[in-house]
C-alpha cells in the first residue's frame, strides 16, 4: 500500500519532508508533529535546518498509526502498545505466514 502511495510520487526517495508526507497521507502537519511525540516508533531524522526528514520506512509507520486509529479503533495508548508489542510483530508474520500458505494450497490444486 506505502509502495503504491510512494509511487505516485514520481520516484521514490530516500527522505521526504513533512509537507510531501502529509499530502501522501492525507494527514496535516500538526497531526504527525503531535504523532512524533507521541509514538516512539515515529522519530524522522532532521536536517541542519531542523526539517524533518521522513523515510519510507517512517511513512510506513505514519500509515500504521493512521490505520490503527481512524480503521480499528484503538486509543492512542492502544496504538502505542501495539506498535511497541514484539506480539504485533509475531501476529503480522503469522498472519503472512497463513496468507502464503493459502495461497500455496491454491496453487496445489490447480496443477491437479
Amino acid at each position: 500500500m506505502i509502495q503504491a502511495m510512494l509511487a505516485s510520487e514520481k520516484k521514490e526517495k530516500l527522505f521526504y519532508k513533512i509537507g510531501e508526507v502529509s499530502r501522501i497521507t492525507g494527514l496535516e502537519p500538526y497531526v504527525l508533529r503531535f504523532w512524533e511525540s507521541e509514538f516512539p516508533a515515529l522519530h524522522p531524522q532532521k536536517n541542519s535546518g531542523n526539517q524533518r526528514l521522513y523515510t519510507p520506512k517512517d511513512i510506513e509507520t505514519v500509515v500504521r498509526i493512521k490505520r490503527m486509529l481512524y480503521e480499528e479503533g484503538f486509543t492512542i495508548s492502544g496504538a502505542k502498545r501495539r506498535l511497541s508489542s514484539k506480539d504485533d510483530r509475531k501476529n503480522v508474520l503469522e498472519r503472512v505466514r497463513k496468507e502464503l500458505q493459502g495461497v500455496l494450497t491454491l496453487l496445489r490444486a490447480t496443477e491437479k
